[in-house]
């Protein structure tokens, strides 16, 4: 096994590990805070996710000798954010958070209810991923309008970068943010101090409470959104690069993960995509058969960013958090114009797609239970609507 080690598997884990934290970390950090965690549990929540993506990249991917890698639902943190603070507040998204957990890995053991997620039809996925990303894509704009001084340099960082190097486009963003951040607000003076205090996380226990709220606004559609935009391309993007895992023990064993972390706050552990991708790629290593090197090392180098997490929030909760809000819209720009291309692709699904994604959109709630559900329920009613008035008397 150790033969298969190469330098190239190293560098490539090594920036699968940094792009997928610095990318996305941001949009977590968001869903959480308006989901009502305080920065304590939001480091915890960082470490716990971490620690579960590096157990289960590593045992996967040396069981297997492939590269599956693991992230959290970037999505979900989305989701998270566009829903804001629910009744009984962050104990009760915990609990949706458990049950989101519990229903993951139920798919695995049995098929059927993955099933089920597949037959949701994709323009209604879609149009409700793209409608839960929609307001943190907008935030760059506010960030601009807020303080051109500020904003401007983050979105002109991501706009250059972007249109070269797309990989880098987000670090350069966060690059940037850190920039202004530094020379453009106003630190306390002992910054290194308070930053050194809470460097290292501690995991904290949130006692969940269960609600039928919580399960309805936050826990069903976190299942959906994390299952049909991050389980199921996971395994598509492995078999499009040859590699054929079973994917029931894969969704089994990221649902009972994302069930214990879930205790610590965290959102639920999932297969990745994008970074799995770069682990797949002839970039890892010129022989498929050695590439799964790279997700090991990508794995293992996730506990370590954890173990910092408590420093990263403390640093970056002195921006003024349009700011940071900016750089996790700039992350989710090539994930809400895929989900949208993909909604409004076929004609004769669009307003259908159209009405999920307005209701979404709109974060308006009903009977207490968030915009997300209601625009699934909405699309397909006017797709079933749309199929009945079609049929032939």
């Amino acid at each position: 096994m150790l033969k298969d080690f190469s330098p190239s598997a190293l560098t490539m884990g090594l920036l699968t590990a940094f792009v997928g934290f610095v990318s996305s970390f941001a949009v977590i950090m968001q869903g959480l805070q308006a989901m009502g965690a305080s920065s304590e549990e939001i480091a915890s929540a960082l470490l716990a996710v971490c620690i579960a993506q590096s157990l289960l990249t590593v045992f996967f991917s040396l069981r297997h000798r492939m590269p599956v890698m693991m992230a959290w639902t970037t999505p979900g943190g989305a989701l998270l954010a566009a829903t804001g603070a629910i009744e009984g507040g962050f104990p009760a998204a915990v609990g949706a958070f458990v049950l989101c957990g519990v229903m993951i890995a139920l798919s695995g053991f049995f098929r059927p209810l993955g099933q089920m997620i597949r037959k949701i039809p994709a323009p209604i996925a879609n149009a409700m991923l793209a409608g839960i990303l929609l307001s943190l894509c907008l935030a760059p704009v506010k960030a601009v309008a807020f303080n051109a001084a500020l904003g401007l340099p983050i979105v002109l960082t991501w706009m250059v970068v972007v249109s070269r190097w797309r990989l880098w486009a987000v670090p350069a963003a966060l690059g940037a943010f850190i920039l202004v951040l530094i020379f453009g607000v106003d630190l306390p003076d002992d910054v290194f101090g308070q930053i050194g205090a809470a460097i290292h996380p501690s995991l904290i226990w949130v006692p969940p409470l269960f609600t039928w709220h919580g399960f309805i606004s936050v826990g069903l559609p976190l299942f959906i959104v994390t299952m049909a935009s991050q389980n199921i391309p996971g395994i598509a993007i492995l078999k499009a690069h040859h590699y054929e895992p079973a994917p029931g023990p894969l969704f089994a064993s990221t649902g009972i993960f994302s069930t214990i972390i879930a205790f610590f706050g965290s959102v639920p552990v999932n297969l990745a995509a994008i970074t799995a991708a770069m682990c797949a790629s002839e970039d890892a290593h010129p022989d498929p058969k050695r590439r799964y090197w790279a997700a090991v090392i990508g794995g293992a180098a996730y506990t370590v960013l954890g173990l910092i997490a408590g420093g990263i929030i403390a640093f970056v909760s002195m921006a003024p958090p349009i700011l940071l809000q900016a750089v996790a819209g700039l992350g989710l720009i090539g994930a809400f114009s895929n989900a949208a291309f993909a909604a409004w692709r076929e004609p004769e699904t669009r307003e259908a797609a159209a009405i999920t994604f307005l209701v979404t959109a709109s974060g308006a709630t009903f009977a207490g239970i968030s915009g997300a559900f209601w625009g699934l329920v909405a699309g397909a009613a006017m797709m079933g609507l749309s199929k009945v008035m079609k049929r032939p008397t």
